[in-house]
């Protein structure tokens, strides 16, 4: 079935097509008909299937007819929740493309930022919320968010808002909603904490989905590995940025501190790249990620921060420097490639004392990941390429130095 044979209005029609969408993914297919019919679902997919698109086209469509019938015309009538300010900024940006030709009005309210300009846009008229827990909390004890006629409600990425500790704010916010709300409740992993979470605010006869239960991540994405000890990783990352110098490439390590470290590495081999972690501000991390997006080449090394949701367009490599601290982590890290119709690539640096991880990583995928042959020659030839280049910045940045010496000596001559 395709999207203009959907029973949606001629706007989202409009805006689907516009997108380049013409055939619903797996979990839109699945979804999209049963929440149009105002039914509870509950839905298990891996990331980077379409899951934003799957209630965010059902959800424009019921406000968009309902306003025209003019029931209920104004007043917040959807909240969505979602862990981080990321995913509620990528959230809105569907919303907002989605909605352009509807009467659909969204907005994205997160801590992190002035909340004046939110509060402007509350008083405006909005229909749908997107929100992190504690700023949509603290609006709505200043009675600036107001939630009475709240109908729908959207619970993303449900596994890591529980992760994150928001498993009572999601409860102290249903108590306040009706009962008989449309309830749509998305997750990329179901575990028995999630079951009784989702079964405490879903409909006994709700609309069960799961997508691919046995491949949580993208057929499109070819994974490798390649057992190199702690110290002598930077070479082999350097060596992958050089070879591939016209791709979008994602580098995940374990800590802010690793993210500092190996951009000095990178800096001194005279490679650019951009950081995330969860220490910096939400202007240096939004502006991060607008960078690293509209870049049609460029290297981010990030935290975990970057792994849940995020939607970046063209990642062809992500590399796991480290290998992640839980083993569902490589799938949401490695989802930020193959999105869609794309394919991606994979590469694991595993050193000695990650080997465990990397068997729990293999138990929880079914798989084995293929083993990249790196033959003692590989080892000693990306070495010393490594550190002929690091030679060649240091003395350009001696001679540089020289330079403005000399040059500060003649002016003082002068």
């Amino acid at each position: 079935m395709k999207f203009d044979e959907y029973p949606i209005v001629d706007g989202l029609k409009r805006a689907i097509t516009e997108a380049g969408w013409k055939r619903p993914t797996d979990i839109q297919y699945k979804a999209i008909p049963n929440a149009l019919r105002g039914e509870d679902i509950l839905a298990v997919a891996q990331t980077g299937t379409g899951k934003t698109a799957a209630f965010a086209i059902p959800i424009i469509d019921i406000l968009d007819k309902r306003k025209a019938a003019a029931r209920r015309p104004d007043g917040v009538q959807c909240i969505i929740l979602e862990p981080t300010h990321e995913l509620a900024k990528q959230t809105q940006e569907v919303f907002d493309q989605l909605s352009q030709y509807t009467s659909v009005k969204t907005t994205a309210i997160y801590g992190g930022v002035d909340q004046d300009p939110q509060i402007a846009e509350l008083n405006d008229g909005v229909d749908v919320v997107i929100a992190t827990p504690g700023r949509m909390f603290d609006l709505i004890s200043q009675g600036h968010l107001r939630i009475h006629r709240v109908n729908m409600l959207v619970l993303d990425e449900a596994d890591h808002m529980l992760d994150l500790g928001f498993i009572d704010d999601i409860r102290d916010l249903t108590k306040k909603l009706s009962r008989k709300r449309q309830t749509l409740f998305y997750s990329a992993t179901i575990t028995p904490t999630i079951k009784k979470l989702a079964y405490s605010l879903i409909h006994q006869q709700a609309i069960r989905i799961q997508i691919s239960p046995k491949d949580p991540v993208s057929k499109n994405v070819t994974h490798s590995v390649g057992f190199i000890e702690m110290d002598d990783k930077r070479f082999f990352l350097e060596r992958l940025i050089n070879e591939h110098p016209e791709s979008k490439i994602l580098v995940f390590v374990r800590t802010k501190v690793r993210v500092e470290r190996v951009q000095k590495a990178m800096k001194r081999v005279d490679i650019d790249t951009l950081i995330l972690h969860g220490d910096m501000t939400e202007e240096e991390r939004i502006s991060t990620l607008d960078t690293f997006k509209i870049s049609p080449q460029s290297i981010l090394i990030a935290t975990d921060v970057a792994a849940r949701g995020i939607d970046i367009p063209d990642v062809e490599y992500v590399v796991n420097y480290d290998l992640p601290d839980k083993a569902e982590n490589y799938v949401h890290r490695v989802g930020r490639t193959g999105r869609g119709k794309n394919y991606g690539r994979a590469y694991s640096f595993c050193a000695k004392e990650e080997r465990a991880m990397l068997a729990e990583i293999e138990a929880y995928m079914g798989i084995k990941i293929d083993r990249m042959e790196i033959t003692r020659a590989d080892y000693a030839e990306t070495k010393v390429f490594a550190e002929e280049k690091k030679y060649d910045w240091e003395k350009l940045l001696r001679e540089t130095q020289e330079l403005e010496k000399s040059l500060k000596r003649k002016k003082k001559k002068k």
